[in-house]
């Protein structure tokens, strides 16, 4: 078996993914409650809860599953936090000191981009390689996220080539902040989202930058200071009064801007199949309008399962059996700002 481990943020996670089956394990444990009272994750804090939560997590895996199976070791190598980053190596190159087994570094955002054909695989792992090269690629990949938002194709020779991303903040950063300006709370997308339930989408026209632009980059930083604008024109209890319609509406301009990027991005190239992963994705509304998109384009739609929308450690052992032909383990450190284009 394979055994992935995840620490590049908040989220301390380890899986067991056994080749010819798939995913037989996951166990993760959040910060999410220990960082609420900042507004936001505390680098410190959340490397520190990395080195308490590892032992706890894989005695959970030895009694759940067992661990004497495992031959290899896939542990994100980036990017992410260096110092959450660092503890996730370090257990890793503990165990394959323990184990006698190899460590593979893996790309963070390319197994978000990777995590939608996780079902795919478990659906029918033996006949895998030959639908994905018959039925899946070329894909298109929408990754979502609190750090990222980008697209990337995904060839046939499973090559990944980034098309476009954001010049500024992500669509998740972008939602947070936005919640943070209404005072929602952290985490603040899935408060706004909530929210956003009983509002009016069309109650306030919030901009979409860059859809004039032939380009496939996103910006979202002018939406925030834009909601800003808005709340500074009105009283206190006026913008409590119709808070909803401004949740919906903001998280309209987010979704629409991801959508109309993704339209353009498919009619670029011939794609037998397109990818919605990461945090953000999680979002219902973005999902909904992901999946008509695909529908209406005739292009099957892939959605990464509700586990591993965040960061988890499915996606990091998939990962690496995604990319595995001609691998081999190399020694390296962490790289906090490694890009989606490049393998470790």
């Amino acid at each position: 078996m394979i055994l992935g481990i995840e620490s590049s943020c908040d989220e301390s996670a380890l899986a067991l993914f056994e080749p010819g089956r798939g995913l037989v394990g996951e166990w993760i444990s959040s910060q999410v409650s220990l960082h609420a009272e900042y507004g936001g994750v505390v680098p410190d804090l959340a490397s520190r809860e990395h080195l308490e939560n590892f032992g706890p997590l894989l005695e959970q895996a030895r009694r759940e599953v067992g661990l004497d199976g495992v031959r290899e070791i896939a542990v994100t190598a980036g990017p992410g936090l260096a110092a959450c980053l660092a503890m996730g190596l370090s257990v890793a190159k503990a165990l394959s000191v323990a184990w006698g087994a190899p460590v593979f570094g893996v790309n963070h955002l390319r197994a978000h981009a990777h995590s939608p054909f996780v079902s795919e695989y478990e659906d029918c792992p033996e006949n895998f390689d030959t639908r994905l090269v018959e039925e899946l690629l070329p894909h298109l990949s929408l990754v979502v996220s609190g750090g990222n938002t980008l697209l990337a194709r995904i060839e046939a020779d499973r090559s990944l080539a980034l098309l476009g991303g954001t010049i500024d903040d992500a669509a998740g950063e972008a939602l947070d902040k936005g919640a943070k300006l209404l005072a929602l709370g952290y985490p603040g997308g899935p408060k706004l989202e909530k929210l956003a339930r009983g509002g009016n989408a069309k109650a306030y026209r919030f901009p979409r930058a860059l859809m004039d632009k032939p380009n496939l980059d996103f910006s979202f930083s002018g939406l925030k200071t834009s909601l800003r604008y808005a709340i500074e024109k009105m009283e206190p209890a006026a913008v409590e009064a119709v808070v909803g319609d401004l949740c919906c509406s903001y998280q309209e301009a987010v979704v629409d801007a991801l959508i109309r990027k993704t339209a353009r991005a498919l009619g670029e190239g011939g794609y037998r199949s397109m990818g919605l992963s990461g945090g953000v994705s999680n979002n219902l509304v973005l999902r909904e309008r992901f999946a008509a998109l695909s529908r209406k384009r005739g292009v099957k739609s892939l959605l990464a399962r509700r586990c591993h929308t965040g960061d988890n450690a499915g996606m990091i052992a998939f990962s690496h059996v995604f990319e595995k032909r001609g691998r081999e383990p190399i020694d390296f450190d962490v790289r906090p700002n490694l890009g989606i284009g490049e393998r470790v």
